[in-house]
């Protein structure tokens, strides 16, 4: 028998035109495509141990896009006190 079984929860299946709060999240933050360069290598591998060099590249990826972030938050909340 090849193909999903009819039997079984499909608490896991979304509609296609239902999107992942997750990946939503990562493509506000600019680094989608290290996450996709850590997921693909992922399903070659399948040994995160083999996939460093894209781990490493998307925290890079998301630790800039933090301190942006908190730039910019810091700079939200200190302009009106420059009045």
């Amino acid at each position: 028998m090849s193909g999903p079984s009819p039997q079984g929860h499909n608490w896991s299946q979304k509609s296609e035109d239902e999107e992942d709060p997750l990946d939503q999240m990562i493509l506000r933050t600019g680094c989608a495509t290290f996450h996709y360069a850590v997921q693909e290598c992922m399903a070659e591998h399948q040994d995160w141990r083999k996939c460093q060099q894209q781990v490493q590249a998307f925290r890079d990826c998301m630790k800039e896009h933090q301190k942006q972030r908190m730039e910019e938050l810091q700079q939200g909340v200190e302009e009106p006190w420059h009045h």
